[in-house]
């Protein structure tokens, strides 16, 4: 019993340790001065154009994707044209 209550008086100190240390951090992200909290804005501001960039290129290939159907449906059509064509052509020769 008093080992365990040894081992527990030991994790609840090294408990309160790592929630200072918590709190430590967190205060330093609240100030903007601390190289980790700069460093930490400025990855979230690269998240950020990185998303948008992201949505744009998304935007960007959905409407190269509808361009590209209506080359496709031009090409089938041109094709169907020029078949007529061609045998139009051979009929008149």
């Amino acid at each position: 019993v008093a080992a365990l209550q040894e081992e527990k008086n030991s994790l609840m100190s090294e408990n309160e340790i790592m929630n200072d240390r918590l709190e430590q951090l967190d205060d330093s992200l609240d100030d903007p001065n601390t190289v980790v909290a700069k460093k930490y804005f400025h990855a979230q501001l690269q998240l950020e154009q990185l998303q948008e960039e992201n949505f744009r290129l998304e935007a960007a290939k959905d409407d190269y994707r509808v361009h590209c159907e209506d080359l496709e449906k031009q090409l089938i059509e041109l094709q169907h044209r020029n078949n007529e064509l061609t045998s139009l052509a051979e009929e008149s020769r």
